[in-house]
């Protein structure tokens, strides 16, 4: 259940693709539907960061609402400095003047204000997201740590009487 979680996190750069598209005389165009391929990949690489560490927090034994929290804690620095280089990588592209700077501005805005706003939103949300979907995972879903436990346990006493024959 938990690549729900970070597809969930994906409309947040499209949310700030559309206002930096808008700010631009420039539209949809392929440029800056490349730039939406950049921008999905990037915000699923931050939200799988989130999300698999609180995947691992919950298995160590912490609570959905900890274990969220905490991967929020571990891995914010990271992927701060990742957007905050990108950011800035991409600055050049925004301001662009000359020949062909239509190009690269539409994938540089795409990039630039979808990648602050997934940020600033995703490092709050995804944890959320998170939290929704495990807890519903655990709730309707019969899964969760103790099944998980449970199935764990089982696999090795299999393993355990194979072994002893």
């Amino acid at each position: 259940m938990l690549p729900e979680a970070i597809i969930l996190a994906e409309p947040l750069g499209l949310l700030g693709d559309a206002l930096g598209t808008m700010l631009t005389p420039f539209g949809n165009n392929v440029y800056t539907q490349i730039g939406i391929v950049l921008l999905i990949a990037l915000i699923s690489k931050n939200a799988i960061l989130i999300v698999e560490f609180a995947k691992e927090q919950r298995e160590s034994g912490l609570g959905v609402v900890e274990a969220a929290i905490e991967a929020s804690r571990l891995r914010f620095r990271p992927i701060l400095m990742t957007v905050v280089s990108f950011v800035f990588g991409t600055a050049p592209l925004v301001l662009a003047t000359g020949a062909g700077a239509g190009s690269r501005v539409a994938l540089g805005v795409t990039v630039f204000f979808g990648m602050i706003l997934a940020t600033i939103l995703g490092l709050v949300l995804t944890p959320a997201l998170y939290r929704m979907i495990q807890g519903l995972s655990e709730r309707f879903g019969g899964g969760g740590q103790a099944a998980g436990e449970a199935q764990a346990e089982a696999v090795v006493a299999e393993t355990d009487a194979a072994t002893e024959q």
